[in-house]
């Protein structure tokens, strides 16, 4: 079991290999289709402090966007996931030098020369699309798959393509593959027919080192494009904007390597604090930001916890059964599509009936089946699941389908009655560092099994 060290708050250093045991950072090698179960015996509440790793929609943003510089960057505070894990072997494979220290990245260019991406490494995650900004920005060219990643429905690249075109490069699509061709990146006004998260950040990339000033329209809010803005500025570039609906990106021509820390993982943050509610729990989460969290603190507080700002950290208590509420998932700052998951599972328990509308992804009530399985009354018409509150749930084998429904499907065994085994920790462990270990410094009983 991981304890919290008393002077950093920080649990022991994971290092950063395949390993037989079963507490550890990544749970496989990449391209390693072994299943692993979460064995969780419910019913336990959760008290003590739990360390937020560092953001794991950052961390896919800026490991990449290290290739700008022209020399050596470092980022801190990074999650050990197996997105990193995977992000890290992409950027070797095409010539970089990655060197990992704790929970730092060293990334140095040099020798970086390949502007194809491997297919086999850039299926296993949606994130490897900024290879397309990032050498295309570098090279002028680009090669890179049709991303991979979580099946939460059709996610449709469009927005980035259309930013590339108007950027001046030359798009086809091939066998699977990205194919992008500029003789020269030159800023532009792009106007996002949605404010895409992938599409922003990609349109930076390759904006940061394009002649001219690029502007972006209807960007995309959410704390990590604010958190790549301010590494690319500490690089060289200049970004005004991030964090608002029009960014502005001044290219440069050379970028400088840079030390940054990776922003707090708000989402790894918000399903601790649904694990609270769910098990009538008392929780301080140490390193987050709370203003990053409004949307989730808001509805917690709704259905009758105690949610409260302790210093750097938040403290989430929940004595009874919570109440229902309704909720639509919005681009930041509504309430987070990467949440919806662990609040229907809260919910399934909850005083009431709850509706949880989900707005951006066609395919993301898929795990609700598995709740049923437990015990839970849901009952799904398109895009939106009717919750109607049960007193409690009853542990069963269920399968995690993508990694937020996995969280889901935890959350909803730690407050259930008896054995619950959840199939499919390879995906929880895209996002989630050493999930097991950290549940159990909060008195949880659960282990891993491969």
């Amino acid at each position: 079991m991981a304890k919290i060290s008393r002077r950093s708050g920080r649990y022991p250093a994971l290092r950063w290999r395949k390993t037989r045991h079963s507490n550890r950072a990544v749970t496989e090698e990449p391209g390693d289709d072994s299943m692993g179960t979460f064995v969780i015996e419910g019913g336990r509440k959760l008290s003590g402090t739990v360390w937020i790793s560092g953001s794991k929609n950052s961390s896919v943003a800026l490991i990449p966007a290290c290739l700008l510089a022209d020399g050596t960057s470092r980022l801190e505070n990074l999650a050990l996931i197996r997105d990193v894990q995977v992000f890290a072997r992409i950027l070797k494979d095409l010539g970089a030098n990655v060197d990992f220290q704790g929970h730092s990245i060293t990334i140095a260019p040099n020798g970086f020369s390949s502007w194809k991406a491997p297919y086999d490494l850039v299926k296993q995650l949606r994130a490897s699309y900024y290879l397309m900004g990032v050498l295309l920005a570098k090279f002028g060219r680009a090669e890179v798959g049709l991303p991979g990643g979580c099946d939460i429905g059709p996610r449709p690249i469009d927005q980035h393509l259309k930013g590339f075109k108007a950027l001046g490069a030359e798009v086809r699509v091939e066998g699977g593959v990205v194919k992008l061709r500029a003789r020269l990146l030159k800023g532009t006004s792009i106007y996002l027919d949605i404010p895409s998260v992938g599409a922003t950040i990609n349109i930076m990339l390759a904006a940061s080192r394009a002649e001219g000033t690029t502007i972006i329209e209807n960007a995309a809010k959410e704390p990590h494009v604010v958190d790549l803005a301010n590494f690319l500025n500490a690089m060289g570039a200049k970004v005004l904007g991030a964090g608002t609906d029009v960014i502005k990106v001044r290219g440069t021509k050379s970028m400088k390597g840079a030390t940054h820390s990776v922003v707090p993982d708000d989402m790894e943050a918000a399903t601790y604090m649904m694990a609270a509610v769910a098990t009538r729990g008392n929780v301080l989460l140490r390193n987050v930001i709370p203003r990053h969290l409004e949307p989730v603190s808001a509805k917690l507080r709704e259905a009758g916890a105690t949610v409260k700002e302790e210093g750097d950290g938040i403290r989430v208590i929940c004595n009874d059964r919570p109440r229902a509420v309704n909720v639509k998932t919005l681009p930041y700052p509504g309430f987070p599509t990467d949440a919806q998951q662990p609040l229907v599972a809260v919910m399934a328990t909850a005083e009431g009936t709850s509706v949880v509308q989900e707005s951006v992804y066609d395919n993301r009530l898929g795990y609700v089946s598995e709740l049923i399985k437990m015990g839970a009354h849901i009952k799904v018409e398109g895009r939106t699941a009717i919750v109607e509150g049960v007193p409690y749930l009853v542990g069963a084998p269920v399968k995690a389908n993508d990694l937020r429904a996995g969280a889901a499907l935890v959350v909803a065994g730690l407050s259930a009655r008896g054995r619950t085994e959840v199939h499919g920790t390879e995906l929880i462990d895209r996002g989630y560092e050493s999930m097991e270990e950290k549940l159990s410094s909060l008195g949880a009983s659960i282990r891993r099994e491969e």
